[in-house]
């Protein structure tokens, strides 16, 4: 079986630089020939340009129906993003088909997300798949929790303020949202950990089924902070971006019942942090969008 890892995926694991990941990367043609085998799938092509964190094949189970086979490396959690989707059992996400811990996927249709829809009618259906996936966390096994998962994130950024000081600013002021949200946290639940328009995507069972957790425990604020930067690179060109983000933190805090204070924290500890991640790892144009869009909130 031969086939080229997508450029995407390469791109990102060698901006991680995380040794694990790059041993794994070159044994993939290896583990995607054993997992094929063993699961009895026949390979249809691999999905182009496919995601930042996995492999995402397009296959037939031994029956003849179609299916997604996706493999991740350890540092990506694959074996988080099956309990999750295990708990939410194809409501509101892709349904996991086929027994024990490999992540095959029903197929939807991948080259089909929310995003190709007009932007409201994109913020209304993604907000609609979210509120589905709040769900009580699984009690069979533990799992991350926002206060964990972003206590690793402020280290990363404190020590990138360090030695970029014009960050310095802003990523004071996402540590203290952060430190105020932990305080008391207004809910726990299972939350998709990276939610955006581009993880919703088309259907048979439902209109629209996400995809692509990266599950945490938290409050749903948290979840809900990265829909309001999506399309980030068209509100930045908007003379009228400013008003539009403050007005759809608004809107999506309205309308699935969150906190509009906390939505606006944790939209801007979370675009803070990605913006300085982006700066860390040589993307300069995508810090540069990120952290003018903190800047307005």
């Amino acid at each position: 079986m031969s086939y080229e890892a997508p450029k995407r995926l390469v791109n990102a694991l060698e901006e991680v630089r995380d040794e694990g990941a790059s041993a794994w990367l070159a044994s993939l043609p290896e583990l995607l020939r054993q997992t094929v085998e063993r699961l009895e799938l026949t390979v249809e092509r691999v999905h182009v340009p496919g995601g930042r964190s996995s492999l995402v094949v397009l296959v037939r189970r031994a029956d003849g129906s179609p299916a997604v086979l996706k493999l991740a490396p350890e540092r990506y959690r694959p074996e988080a993003e099956h309990a999750a989707l295990t708990q939410w059992n194809g409501f509101g996400a892709v349904q996991l088909v086929g027994d024990g811990g490999d992540l095959l996927l029903e197929r939807l249709h991948p080259d089909m997300s929310v995003r190709s829809l007009p932007e409201a009618k994109a913020l209304l259906e993604a907000a609609g798949t979210l509120r589905r996936l709040w769900v009580d966390p699984p009690s069979w096994r533990s799992c991350e929790t926002v206060a964990d998962r972003t206590g690793r994130q402020a280290e990363l950024m404190r020590a990138t303020a360090d030695i970029e000081p014009d960050v310095v600013p802003l990523v004071d002021a996402a540590l203290t949202a952060r430190d105020d949200l932990l305080v008391a946290p207004p809910e726990k639940r299972l939350l998709h950990g990276t939610f955006r328009q581009s993880k919703v995507l088309a259907g048979e069972r439902t209109p629209w089924l996400a995809v692509g957790p990266d599950p945490v425990v938290g409050e749903c604020a948290f979840d809900l902070a990265r829909l309001v930067r999506d399309r980030v690179e068209d509100l930045i060109a908007s003379p009228s971006g400013a008003t539009t983000t403050r007005r759809r933190v608004k809107r999506l805090a309205e309308s699935l019942d969150v906190d509009q204070e906390r939505l606006r924290g944790w939209t801007l500890f979370r675009a803070v942090e990605s913006g300085v991640r982006a700066l860390r790892v040589g993307r300069a144009r995508d810090a540069e969008l990120l952290l003018e869009f903190a800047g307005w909130l």
